[in-house]
């Protein structure tokens, strides 16, 4: 099968968000032998990654150094972290298959995404980023064109536009490499955010645009016959948090649109992994799967997780 991972943020900071250089390789290295599981055992293997640590790594540096060089834009910020995960991805996943004596290639691409910018996250930006910092402080950043707001006792914080994924620029590219046998690392953190201008071009804005969504975007842009999300929990949760707390196993499309109605899923954390599951599942996907790292092989061979199925696809 030809199968999209989307690692999370778990699988690339080291225990309790250890974002050290050596806590990130090394938890690098364990999502990679776990990737090459799925390699070994014959799949066309397509992964894409989150970000949040490494960029928030960058946006201190910004804060600690405006009053001397211009803050990097987040467009940059996302170019230069998918370079350093997408090596770092590159060294421990070839590893990894060599331990297994698989041969296959592995290529990092630098991948932008478009969003519209008309988009209304542009107009009335509402995703916080980065540190809250003393009004003081924040002033320097807003003197450089950034968006802060007064977050009361905390302090102030920055918010950014999260606009939706609308296109993989670098498809056709992916489409070549997956032909020609290699392992893939594409669209990390969700893409670079790019619009199109007037004459055609494109260019960077200032954005983050959710990992999971475009993860849902890009398994059905390579023809994904399964969307894996890979978190830190081995099911999703519906009634988290009450008596009623149960995990979900295998359920249809409509099933986990109920649950989601219902509003079990919070939106700072399983609500976009479950609606990317879906997106997905809607698009004409077989099927999407929520679970742990860890059990990457188990999922894949439907052991364990919770598997969304498209009734209208055989498996």
């Amino acid at each position: 099968m030809r199968v999209l991972v989307a690692l999370g943020g778990n699988a690339m900071t080291g225990p309790g968000g250890d974002a050290t250089p050596q806590a990130q390789r090394d938890a690098i290295a364990t999502a990679s032998r776990h990737l090459a599981e799925l390699v070994a055992a014959g799949h066309e293997v397509v992964i894409t990654h989150g970000n949040g640590p490494q960029v928030g790594n960058l946006l201190v540096k910004n804060e600690l150094a405006a009053h001397v060089v211009p803050p990097v834009p987040l467009d940059w910020c996302g170019a230069q972290t998918q370079g350093t995960i997408g090596f770092t991805l590159l060294d421990t996943l070839e590893a990894a298959l060599a331990v297994r004596e698989v041969e296959r290639p592995v290529a990092a691409i630098v991948t932008r995404t478009l969003v519209d910018a008309d988009d209304p996250g542009f107009t009335h930006p509402t995703k916080p980023i980065g540190r809250f910092l003393p009004r003081e402080q924040a002033q320097t950043l807003i003197d450089h064109g950034e968006r802060w707001e007064d977050r009361g006792d905390k302090g102030w914080r920055r918010v950014v536009a999260s606009p939706e994924p609308v296109e993989v620029l670098e498809t056709h590219t992916l489409h070549t490499l997956l032909a020609a046998g290699y392992v893939v690392v594409a669209a990390g953190g969700g893409g670079i955010p790019v619009v199109r201008g007037h004459d055609g071009g494109v260019h960077g804005v200032e954005a983050v645009i959710d990992k999971d969504l475009t993860a849902a975007l890009l398994a059905q842009a390579v023809d994904a016959d399964v969307l894996v999300i890979a978190t830190d929990v081995a099911h999703a949760v519906a009634a988290w948090g009450t008596p009623e707390a149960h995990d979900l196993g295998r359920v249809t499309l409509g099933e986990m649109e109920a649950y989601a109605a219902a509003g079990h899923f919070a939106s700072g954390s399983m609500g976009p992994k479950v609606e990317a599951a879906m997106r997905f599942v809607r698009s004409g996907g077989s099927r999407s799967i929520i679970t742990a790292l860890d059990q990457l092989a188990q999922a894949i061979d439907g052991q364990v997780g919770t598997v969304i199925e498209n009734p209208d696809r055989e498996r």
